[in-house]
């Protein structure tokens, strides 16, 4: 195992101990840094300046400390960062996309950290910027842009932000014909809108004050934001709401949802005041989505033991489901991930033997055919169009040693053509590269596929070092697609492997079922299955493992490296879930009650408290020896509240029983995202890389 003899000798911050304790269901607890919590959360969210001194002082101290002992890695830093960069076209413009009169694209300026925002006429010509990003974000430590949306007459602009990272956006309009905003400000908006028929007015979600979206609202071009009408309010914390346009402009869908219930709503766009109608009322674990299509919505539903989904159709004027009807029946192990609809076509997209497929259905004659590849294993991405009246529809395409390419697509003559393949300005050879799909036995026999890519001189004898990324929550799957980031890893030898574990739909719904609440624990058994896996077939060693894992994935790191520490070399935990206990015991935070259906709820049920307890990072830190872990988190976080990683980082200092350093970096002036421009984020990355890269020995030291 790596040990310290990578990292110089520096005092890590001993955090204070305060007596905290807490009985649920019989059953006492201590949490010695409970403290770390600050009680004015939701206004520090707001106002970072508002955190308490003590906690304030403690996040610097661990800030300290984890840059003296990665000091010495501030020329790789650099090295890693300008790799980065040089693989990114500076000056990238995208492929413009047609709407009416216009066609809408994105771009970047030589050393812009944020997208510009353009329009040309339809067939092209000059490039008409709307929103400049970097000169909208000047001024502020953190700026992130939200939802960019132009009205259905191309004269406005809905624009949205988010300046603290804590996730509350502002909503601004715009003349599109003297470029200025109005004086219209929308606060605490969950940063999506949709316009009204009339192009007048938006609908758009307001945030509580504890961050949940609960209620639509209709704000009127011209009128202050304390005078926007209630559409609809969600009485239950446990659900999100969301909102949503048609493409034809005739519908605004309202969403109602947690992680296994939907239910949806329709307004006419052009009366939004109108009652909002109810499709189907939710039903426990039953999940459904909403598609336009002309005079039938289509229907993505699990209904009726559909474990994989199917597709319905029902009149739009009587939506209700004894006025569904089959349209694409269930195919298990087929699972349908998203579905457009068009005037003559509907399009979906599904995964089938562990590959995406995109599938055209022709309204009229009900034939199909798939988009066909070549490659064994590739990501695609289905960009559908602006338009509702139209042939064709945009999808992107890579694999882990091919870049991204954009294609248009004719749905009925089905021509495919290229427009755009991602430039990697300094170079890239796809022949240097190897990538291979193993299959990893996990501890009840289920095959758990790992996706790597290696550089085509690196030795399979067991000595290269490996980082192997894992998520597997929330029905969330990892894509084999491009990243030109783990070159830089790859290039130095590294094997970079992704872990497709369950939790999430990479081998079907039911591998999500298999990866959650009572069954959580295969989750974390597959990981370690993969990484022993890896080793067994002499791509690397344990000691030169490094793990990786971000948010839902954080917790899997710390769940891995209690139960198996000896299994990895190094850890990279990013914004972790780790606290997962006392945040579902918690109400007040922002994603507790919708987040009960995936994790259960230990607050009504003391098995899902036992069942949690059992595996939860934070309670689970023992006297043990660990590898080096590196925590990476974002003070305005409203989803893995910083407190989560910062009370991890003190226990496991205080409990382990090694030499092995605990790093813990926290970015003061961000969020869940991390750092808001395109070049700050690769600064962060390049910190992680250099930590993996200094626990395997690749740092030359001082």
């Amino acid at each position: 195992m790596a040990d310290r003899q990578n990292f110089a000798h520096h005092q890590a911050p001993v955090t204070e101990r305060r007596f905290f304790e807490e009985e649920r269901h019989g059953i006492v607890r201590t949490d010695d840094y409970a403290w770390l919590r600050a009680g004015n959360w939701q206004e520090v969210f707001r106002d970072p300046a508002l955190l308490s001194q003590d906690i304030r002082d403690h996040l610097e101290a661990e800030n300290s400390y984890q840059s003296a002992l990665m000091a010495d890695t501030a020329d790789l830093q650099q090295e890693l960062f300008q790799e980065m960069k040089g693989r990114i076209k500076e000056d990238d413009t995208s492929v413009p996309m047609k709407d009416g009169p216009f066609a809408y694209g994105t771009s970047f300026k030589l050393g812009g950290q944020q997208p510009r925002f353009f329009r040309t006429d339809r067939e092209g010509g000059e490039q008409v910027i709307i929103l400049d990003g970097d000169a909208e974000a000047e001024g502020h430590p953190y700026f992130r842009l939200g939802a960019v949306e132009h009205s259905g007459d191309h004269a406005r602009l809905l624009w949205s932000f988010d300046d603290k990272g804590s996730e509350f956006f502002t909503l601004r309009v715009r003349d599109l014909s003297t470029g200025l905003d109005d004086e219209d400000r929308v606060p605490d908006t969950g940063g999506d809108g949709v316009w009204t028929a009339d192009n007048r007015a938006f609908v758009y979600t307001r945030l509580d004050e504890n961050h949940r979206p609960s209620k639509v609202l209709l704000h009127r071009i011209g009128t202050p934001a304390s005078e926007d009408q209630l559409i609809f309010e969600e009485a239950d914390p446990g659900f999100f709401v969301g909102v949503s346009g048609s493409r034809d402009g005739r519908w605004i869908f309202i969403s109602v949802h947690d992680h296994e219930t939907s239910e949806y709503r329709v307004i006419p766009a052009d009366d939004p005041l109108a009652e909002p109608k109810i499709v189907s009322p939710r039903q426990t674990g039953r999940q459904y989505e909403l598609e336009e299509g002309g005079d039938v919505f289509f229907i993505l539903t699990n209904s009726d033991g559909a474990t994989d989904f199917k597709i319905m159709t029902t009149p739009v004027s009587a939506p209700e489901p004894e006025n569904w009807t089959e349209l694409v029946p269930h195919e298990p192990g087929r699972l349908i991930l998203s579905v457009l609809g068009f005037k003559d076509f509907m399009v979906r997209l599904e995964r089938k033997d562990g590959l995406p497929r995109i599938v055209i259905h022709d309204r009229s004659t009900g034939v199909e055919h798939p988009i066909a590849f070549d490659e064994e294993a590739f990501s695609l991405g289905l960009g559908g169009s602006y338009e509702y009246d139209t042939d064709t529809i945009r999808f992107s395409y890579s694999s882990m040693t091919t870049p991204s390419q954009l294609f248009d697509y004719n749905m009925r003559t089905r021509e495919r053509t290229l427009l755009k393949t991602q430039e990697v300005p300094s170079g890239h050879d796809p022949e240097h590269y190897v990538t291979r799909r193993l299959m990893a036995p996990a501890e009840d026999g289920e095959l758990v596929p790992i996706s790597i890519v290696y550089h085509r001189d690196t030795p399979l004898d067991g000595s290269a070092p490996a980082l192997l990324y894992g998520y597997g929550s929330y029905g969330s799957s990892i894509p084999a697609s491009f990243n030109s980031n783990i070159l830089s890893l790859v290039d130095r030898g590294l094997v970079y492997a992704i872990a497709h574990i369950r939790g999430g739909k990479d081998k079907g719904y039911a591998w999500y079922e298999d990866g959650k609440r009572a069954k959580k624990v295969n989750t974390f058994k597959d990981f370690i299955a993969a990484a022993r896996h890896l080793v067994a077939e002499d791509f690397t060693s344990h000691d030169r493992i490094i793990a990786q894992g971000g948010s839902a994935g954080g917790m899997l790191m710390g769940a891995v490296v209690n139960m198996a520490p000896e299994a990895f070399g190094g850890i990279i935990a990013e914004v972790p879930f780790v606290d997962v206990l006392n945040t579902m015991l918690d109400a007040s935070l922002p994603l507790t009650p919708p987040e009960w259906p995936e994790w259960g709820n230990p607050i009504m049920s003391i098995e899902d408290y036992q069942t949690i307890a059992a595996y939860s990072p934070y309670d689970n830190v023992s006297a043990q020896a660990y590898p080096p872990i590196l925590a990476v988190a974002g003070l305005t976080d409203p989803r893995v509240t910083y407190w989560e990683p910062a009370k991890w980082a003190a226990k496991l200092r205080a409990m382990k029983t090694d030499d092995n350093p605990v790093l813990f970096k926290i970015n003061m002036d961000s969020g869940h995202a991390g750092a808001s421009g395109r070049f700050s984020r690769l600064e962060e990355i390049a910190y992680n890389y250099a930590f993996a890269l200094k626990v395997v020995g690749k740092v030359e030291r001082a």
